[in-house]
């Protein structure tokens, strides 16, 4: 192995660590990362069944009751993991099954490109059959022949350990023809994408794995009723399917219990934290832990910073304050304050951090991995960028910022094919929001034409 890639390896490894110790998981609270080593090395298949996987499979295909699994999932609530939150039952639900309807698709999106995201590249290298016991239980309640993981494509490792987990499973008979004697066919492939992040949404991923060009589809038809070849597909993010087999094994009642009285959501959660704090890493805690919680077990924020504003699921989400450390971290919570759970991964931006210069930074990002598909985000996206250049380098022009607040609420929701602009509109609203006299003190001159013509999306 060359050093470059052995460097991004440990690289990858470091900054997807789970820093609670074996003895703090149990089966009965910690169900995503109980079975996990402390050393980091992959739960085979071997181990995996003394730990009690694909119990959940033996118990729902002797059952043979898929409309039951779909029950569980929608009394238990367990809410997308990816970002949106939308109940994994309920979207079950809705897949057109029965009938003359062709069986169809199970597909998980693995494509983690969220800045500032890595919880589901520590399941999949070091647990991947959880997530194949996930989506084998997916493909029963939703009728599905066969199975994809769309995998982010510098996930190198993860495909490795992933293709070698299925190996395992087809060979003791988890995956193939008539799984375990139940007369149920499922496999499962895995597809690696080409690095758009766009890929993200459900319908761009599937028209991707289709060999497509990755733009979002109008709905409807949703995926449920025509996704990938025109067959009923589900599309679920890989912690959401990570949850299922301890729901199915478990109960709702269990599920909905772990996260106590904290919050009205179910369930526990992979939080995580990056940036400037001591120990940045992961944890499964419950569902409405809060981000000071999250916080002191990362140590605080390193050689005494202190802390300015956070990002409280990734790079698509609002920024909150520290007065709102002592917020659960729910769905529900997290929405009232103008911003989105997203992936529950914390960024902290410590004090001396510029906003202009962050929020330069990330609509950069976003305006480089448009699909191009709509106009808001196709042009709207490369006008903020080249506003945000100008106030960081105080050659900013009187109206710039009017001019940031229209273009971000041109990119709201409902105005775009797909959440990317909507994404990339929140932080910049609530930078501006909460820190906009930094952005006016990038203010040195009256309007001119500097900022008559929009930079090709190309150059960002």
């Amino acid at each position: 192995m060359s050093q470059s890639v052995s460097s991004q390896r440990n690289s990858l490894r470091y900054r997807s660590r789970l820093l609670q110790p074996e003895a703090e998981r149990r089966p009965d609270t910690h169900p995503l990362t109980w079975r996990l080593r402390d050393d980091g090395e992959v739960v085979w298949l071997e181990e995996y069944l003394r730990k009690d996987g694909y119990q959940s499979v033996r118990k729902a295909l002797d059952e043979g009751d898929p409309q039951a699994i779909i029950a569980t999932m929608k009394e238990a609530n367990v809410r997308g993991r990816g970002g949106a939150g939308f109940s994994a039952g309920l979207k079950w639900s809705l897949t057109l099954q029965g009938g003359e309807m062709p069986r169809g698709y199970m597909i998980c999106n693995a494509d983690e490109m969220e800045p500032g995201t890595f919880k589901d590249r520590l399941l999949m290298e070091q647990q991947p059959h959880l997530l194949i016991e996930g989506m084998i239980l997916g493909a029963l309640a939703n009728n599905s022949f066969y199975g994809y993981v769309f995998l982010r494509g510098e996930y190198v490792e993860s495909a490795r350990v992933l293709n070698r987990a299925l190996e395992e499973a087809r060979k003791a008979g988890w995956l193939g023809a008539d799984i375990n004697g139940s007369g149920f066919d499922f496999d499962i492939a895995v597809h690696t994408g080409a690095g758009r992040y766009i890929c993200g949404e459900e319908t761009a991923l599937i028209n991707s794995l289709e060999g497509r060009r990755a733009n979002p589809r109008a709905k409807p038809p949703f995926p449920g009723q025509s996704g990938a070849w025109g067959k009923p597909s589900v599309v679920n993010n890989v912690e959401t399917l990570c949850n299922v087999p301890a729901v199915i094994l478990n109960g709702a009642d269990w599920y909905q219990a772990l996260s106590g009285d904290r919050t009205d959501d179910g369930g526990s959660k992979l939080y995580g934290i990056s940036g400037p704090v001591e120990k940045p890493g992961l944890w499964e805690l419950p569902m409405g832990t809060t981000g000071g919680e999250i916080l002191d077990r990362a140590g605080g924020m390193r050689g005494n910073r202190q802390l300015k504003a956070w990002l409280p699921g990734g790079a698509s989400t609002g920024f909150l304050l520290p007065e709102h450390l002592d917020l659960p971290l729910d769905f529900d919570t997290v929405g009232k304050e103008g911003s989105r759970l997203g992936t529950g991964l914390l960024a902290m931006a410590p004090q001396e951090q510029s906003m202009v210069a962050l929020m330069r930074n990330l609509e950069e990002f976003f305006a480089r991995e448009s699909c191009g598909w709509c106009t808001p985000c196709r042009d709207g996206l490369p006008w903020t960028v080249k506003l945000l250049r100008a106030l960081e380098l105080g050659q900013g022009e009187t109206g710039d910022i009017e001019l940031l607040d229209k273009l971000a609420a041109d990119c709201g929701p409902g105005l775009t094919f797909c959440a990317h602009a909507p994404g990339a509109a929140m932080p910049l609203q609530t930078a501006l929001k909460h820190f906009r006299h930094e952005f006016e003190q990038g203010v040195s001159k009256p309007r001119g034409k500097a900022h008559q013509d929009p930079i090709p999306v190309g150059e960002v």
